[in-house]
């Protein structure tokens, strides 16, 4: 490294996206307690994971990443934390039959606490207050009281995030995710879908279950790797004093770990090659991803993947591209063309969400289902041509029978929007377009030769 790292060196540098606190002091005290709590993940399930991302990156694998735009701490519930494993496992099972490949689940879960914001301050009515930056900083009713950057939500994220991963744990290594019994996965409002994705579904379901009865007749046994699944969870890294207070030395001596998250993300807006969040994510043993879009140049693209991997460690580096349907064509091939002559290691993952935001002409915000799947197409065709392979994609969803994008083989219109728009930032596929999805990406790999 060209200067010594510590967990905190990155306070020697500009922090973008940070809030302002009121109370330095009652924010310390926070901190100071953060710091003496147990870790929440563990370096064993980051290396693994790590490993896991190398294997993606020869082939081997695909990475599923998905979940809400931002968690809030009233969704810390049962319900919607189980519908989105189970939409995740189900995606899983659509994907498997076209990639012939082990599927990595990557949760957008216990930690999607905070969120960029293009802007300081939000009007409403002449009214201007901060804007609203995750419920780990304030909260989202416009009022001046909600609005302020509050220390002690910096502990009830931790909790929340605490609480969502020992559920998911008891979820995913239990009973729950036997594939002997995928109708567990089903959710409650889609039982008796009729759809053409519900009817595809169950068909891929008894075709499975015909398999494994045949295996295990074959071998007389029941196989145990079939009764459970590896899960892991990510999210921004955005607020470097939260990040920090959860970055703990391995008891095996070998680095510094995020023990907040298996896998890290840097954003779009921050990270600036000589900002404080890339001078923080280049010292700690995570693998980590980045938020790329064309606005990144091949030339500061290749200074940052040297700056996070300087050893060209596998699975180190995964690279998240956000283009937008109408510019991925333009701008995503000279990305992957510089990154390939340079030879350094990367998993690249399409975010087919980010760049196809479009606003009704209400104003409320959402996606064409037809640009996400659009613009996932294209992503594969376009590493296929430029000798590269797309090994995962990151989307944003629920389980929850929502109406925030348009279109799908429901045909929701922008009038259908009202009837159950729930999120408070970015419009998330519903059941049906993430199944719909799956089975595109199931397509595509069934095309895709290493």
């Amino acid at each position: 490294m060209s200067h010594s790292w510590s967990p905190t060196s990155w306070k020697n540098f500009p922090a973008s996206q940070q809030p302002t606190y009121a109370d330095q002091s009652a924010l310390d005290t926070v901190l100071g307690q953060l710091r003496r709590l147990p870790p929440l993940v563990t370096s064993w399930e980051i290396d693994n994971l790590t490993q896991r991302i190398s294997e993606a990156q020869i082939g081997n694998a695909w990475i599923l990443q998905g979940g809400d735009c931002a968690e809030t701490f009233d969704q810390c519930q049962t319900e919607p934390i189980a519908s989105k494993l189970k939409l995740l496992l189900q995606m899983s099972l659509a994907i498997v039959f076209g990639a012939r490949k082990r599927i990595v689940r990557i949760g957008r879960m216990a930690g999607q606490y905070a969120k960029p914001r293009s802007s300081e301050t939000e009007t409403q009515n002449g009214i201007t207050l901060p804007c609203y930056r995750g419920d780990i900083v304030n909260r989202y009713e416009f009022n001046e009281q909600s609005r302020i950057p509050t220390p002690e939500y910096l502990l009830r994220g931790y909790e929340r995030s605490a609480l969502t991963l020992n559920f998911i744990r008891a979820l995913s290594e239990g009973g729950f995710a036997d594939l002997h019994h995928p109708e567990n996965w089903n959710l409650l409002f889609v039982n008796e879908a009729k759809g053409e994705v519900a009817m595809r579904y169950r068909e891929l379901v008894k075709s499975l279950g015909d398999s494994i009865r045949f295996m295990e007749t074959i071998l007389h046994e029941s196989t145990p790797e079939l009764k459970r699944v590896d899960f892991f969870t990510s999210h921004e890294a955005l607020h470097l004093d939260y990040e920090t207070a959860l970055t703990r030395e391995s008891i095996r001596g070998i680095g510094y770990y995020n023990m907040g998250t298996h896998l890290p993300w840097i954003g779009e807006r921050t990270r600036q090659l000589n900002g404080a969040h890339v001078e923080y994510f280049r010292g700690i043993r995570n693998p980590v991803a980045v938020k790329v879009s064309g606005a990144i140049h091949p030339e500061e693209l290749l200074e940052l993947l040297i700056k996070l991997n300087p050893d060209d460690k596998p699975g180190k580096v995964t690279l998240i591209h956000r283009m937008g349907r109408a510019r991925i064509e333009s701008q995503l091939p000279v990305l992957i063309e510089a990154v390939t002559k340079s030879r350094r290691p990367v998993l690249w993952v399409c975010d087919p969400m980010h760049g196809n935001t479009v606003s009704t002409s209400v104003g409320r915000k959402t996606r064409r289902f037809d640009d996400i799947v659009d613009e996932l197409k294209l992503s594969f065709a376009i590493h296929r041509a430029c000798g590269s392979a797309l090994g995962g994609a990151h989307l944003e969803l629920t389980g929850e029978n929502v109406t925030e994008c348009v279109g799908g083989s429901r045909g929701i219109t922008e009038s259908d929007l009202e009837s159950a728009y729930q999120t408070q930032l970015d419009p998330r596929l519903n059941y049906e377009q993430a199944l719909e999805i799956a089975f595109e990406i199931s397509n595509q790999l069934s095309q895709q030769r290493f």
